[in-house]
Protein backbone atom coordinates (compact mmCIF):
# COMPACT_ATOMS: atom_id res chain seq x y z
CA UNK A 1 0.00 0.00 0.00
CA UNK A 2 1.23 3.41 -0.85
CA UNK A 3 2.17 6.01 1.84
CA UNK A 4 -0.28 9.00 2.40
CA UNK A 5 0.76 11.81 0.72
CA UNK A 6 2.28 14.72 3.41
CA UNK A 7 0.52 17.36 4.18
CA UNK A 8 1.90 20.70 5.09
CA UNK A 9 0.59 23.39 7.27
CA UNK A 10 1.95 26.77 7.60
CA UNK A 11 2.38 28.91 10.89
CA UNK A 12 -1.65 29.40 12.19
CA UNK A 13 -0.52 32.63 14.22
CA UNK A 14 -4.06 32.72 15.98
CA UNK A 15 -3.33 28.96 17.50
CA UNK A 16 0.25 29.55 18.28
CA UNK A 17 -0.52 32.71 20.29
CA UNK A 18 -2.88 30.13 22.57
CA UNK A 19 -0.47 27.58 22.49
CA UNK A 20 2.01 30.26 24.27
CA UNK A 21 -0.53 32.08 26.17
CA UNK A 22 0.37 30.18 29.69
CA UNK A 23 4.04 31.27 29.34
CA UNK A 24 5.51 34.90 30.66
CA UNK A 25 6.01 37.21 27.77
CA UNK A 26 10.27 36.93 27.63
CA UNK A 27 9.92 33.63 27.71
CA UNK A 28 7.83 33.16 24.82
CA UNK A 29 10.56 31.74 22.48
CA UNK A 30 8.90 29.66 19.72
CA UNK A 31 8.34 32.67 16.34
CA UNK A 32 6.73 30.03 13.54
CA UNK A 33 5.81 26.21 12.93
CA UNK A 34 5.10 24.33 10.17
CA UNK A 35 3.56 21.18 10.44
CA UNK A 36 3.77 18.39 8.16
CA UNK A 37 1.58 14.90 8.35
CA UNK A 38 1.76 11.55 6.97
CA UNK A 39 0.00 8.10 8.28
CA UNK A 40 -0.84 9.55 11.14
CA UNK A 41 2.74 11.00 12.68
CA UNK A 42 4.00 14.68 12.37
CA UNK A 43 6.72 16.88 12.58
CA UNK A 44 7.40 20.42 12.92
CA UNK A 45 9.57 22.94 11.50
CA UNK A 46 9.97 25.93 13.64
CA UNK A 47 11.59 29.05 14.63
CA UNK A 48 12.83 30.27 18.03
CA UNK A 49 14.43 33.73 19.13
CA UNK A 50 15.52 34.30 22.85
CA UNK A 51 16.25 37.85 23.27
CA UNK A 52 17.27 36.85 26.73
CA UNK A 53 17.07 33.91 29.63
CA UNK A 54 14.26 33.85 31.65
CA UNK A 55 16.40 32.91 34.76
CA UNK A 56 20.44 33.60 34.63
CA UNK A 57 23.23 35.97 32.74
CA UNK A 58 23.47 35.38 29.00
CA UNK A 59 25.93 32.44 28.95
CA UNK A 60 26.24 32.94 24.84
CA UNK A 61 24.69 29.68 23.91
CA UNK A 62 21.36 27.94 24.33
CA UNK A 63 21.56 25.89 27.17
CA UNK A 64 19.31 22.75 28.93
CA UNK A 65 16.55 24.92 30.17
CA UNK A 66 16.14 26.81 27.65
CA UNK A 67 16.36 23.53 25.36
CA UNK A 68 13.60 22.02 27.54
CA UNK A 69 11.39 25.45 27.10
CA UNK A 70 11.84 25.53 23.91
CA UNK A 71 10.43 21.80 22.88
CA UNK A 72 7.98 22.18 25.20
CA UNK A 73 6.49 25.29 23.28
CA UNK A 74 7.45 23.26 19.97
CA UNK A 75 5.68 20.09 21.06
CA UNK A 76 2.63 22.10 22.24
CA UNK A 77 2.29 23.68 19.31
CA UNK A 78 2.80 20.58 17.02
CA UNK A 79 0.38 18.76 19.08
CA UNK A 80 -2.45 21.97 19.38
CA UNK A 81 -2.40 21.82 15.06
CA UNK A 82 -2.27 18.07 15.16
CA UNK A 83 -5.65 17.86 17.23
CA UNK A 84 -7.15 20.99 14.94
CA UNK A 85 -5.97 19.34 11.72
CA UNK A 86 -6.88 15.81 12.80
CA UNK A 87 -3.26 14.78 11.77
CA UNK A 88 -1.73 12.42 14.88
CA UNK A 89 -3.11 9.09 15.47
CA UNK A 90 -4.37 8.64 19.14
CA UNK A 91 -5.71 12.22 19.26
CA UNK A 92 -8.64 11.37 16.64
CA UNK A 93 -11.40 12.33 19.71
CA UNK A 94 -9.69 15.22 20.54
CA UNK A 95 -11.07 18.68 20.23
CA UNK A 96 -9.14 21.78 20.58
CA UNK A 97 -11.17 22.45 23.83
CA UNK A 98 -9.47 19.39 25.15
CA UNK A 99 -5.92 20.31 24.14
CA UNK A 100 -6.03 23.11 26.21
CA UNK A 101 -7.64 20.78 29.01
CA UNK A 102 -4.46 18.83 28.91
CA UNK A 103 -2.07 21.32 27.86
CA UNK A 104 -0.33 22.10 31.24
CA UNK A 105 -1.65 19.33 33.48
CA UNK A 106 -1.65 16.33 31.53
CA UNK A 107 1.29 16.28 29.24
CA UNK A 108 4.09 14.91 31.25
CA UNK A 109 8.01 14.40 29.89
CA UNK A 110 8.41 10.79 31.25
CA UNK A 111 12.37 10.48 29.63
CA UNK A 112 13.87 13.54 28.35
CA UNK A 113 17.80 13.50 26.70
CA UNK A 114 19.96 16.41 24.83
CA UNK A 115 23.04 16.05 23.41
CA UNK A 116 25.09 19.24 22.85
CA UNK A 117 27.43 19.30 19.24
CA UNK A 118 28.18 22.49 19.15
CA UNK A 119 27.18 25.73 21.27
CA UNK A 120 23.84 26.76 19.64
CA UNK A 121 22.87 30.84 19.52
CA UNK A 122 20.11 30.93 21.12
CA UNK A 123 19.43 35.00 19.65
CA UNK A 124 17.77 33.20 16.71
CA UNK A 125 17.95 29.54 16.09
CA UNK A 126 15.64 26.44 14.35
CA UNK A 127 14.07 23.51 15.41
CA UNK A 128 12.53 20.50 14.44
CA UNK A 129 10.77 17.37 16.16
CA UNK A 130 9.03 14.65 15.20
CA UNK A 131 6.78 11.78 16.73
CA UNK A 132 8.05 8.58 16.43
CA UNK A 133 4.23 6.98 17.26
CA UNK A 134 2.09 7.44 19.87
CA UNK A 135 0.42 4.17 21.75
CA UNK A 136 -2.44 3.58 24.08
CA UNK A 137 -1.28 2.34 26.78
CA UNK A 138 -2.67 1.49 30.81
CA UNK A 139 -0.41 1.15 34.30
CA UNK A 140 -2.54 0.19 36.75
CA UNK A 141 -4.26 2.63 38.87
CA UNK A 142 -3.53 5.52 36.94
CA UNK A 143 -5.40 4.40 34.21
CA UNK A 144 -5.06 4.82 30.28
CA UNK A 145 -2.49 7.40 28.73
CA UNK A 146 -0.40 7.93 25.56
CA UNK A 147 3.02 6.95 25.06
CA UNK A 148 4.78 8.99 22.72
CA UNK A 149 8.33 8.23 21.69
CA UNK A 150 9.52 11.90 19.94
CA UNK A 151 13.02 13.31 18.71
CA UNK A 152 13.75 17.02 18.04
CA UNK A 153 17.20 18.89 16.57
CA UNK A 154 18.20 22.33 16.81
CA UNK A 155 20.80 24.21 14.47
CA UNK A 156 22.06 28.09 13.92
CA UNK A 157 23.09 29.83 11.06
CA UNK A 158 27.01 28.88 12.46
CA UNK A 159 26.98 25.53 12.84
CA UNK A 160 25.50 25.03 16.00
CA UNK A 161 23.61 21.77 16.86
CA UNK A 162 22.09 20.11 19.87
CA UNK A 163 19.78 16.73 19.54
CA UNK A 164 17.45 14.36 21.71
CA UNK A 165 15.13 12.01 22.60
CA UNK A 166 11.82 12.78 24.70
CA UNK A 167 9.22 10.11 25.95
CA UNK A 168 6.12 12.12 25.97
CA UNK A 169 3.29 10.58 28.62
CA UNK A 170 -0.68 11.75 28.11
CA UNK A 171 -2.33 11.23 31.38
CA UNK A 172 -5.83 11.18 32.19
CA UNK A 173 -7.30 10.42 28.41
CA UNK A 174 -10.97 9.17 28.04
Amino acid sequence: MAAAPRRSYATDEELLARVLAPYKEHCAYLRSAEVTASDGLASARCAFAIEESCYIDDTGHLNSVEVNIAYNQMMYYLVAKSVKERLLTGFEDWTLDDFWRHQLPDILIARFAANFRRPVDPRRFTGEMEFRSVTRRTSGAAGPFLHAPTVFRYQDAHGGRCNGEVTLAFVNVP
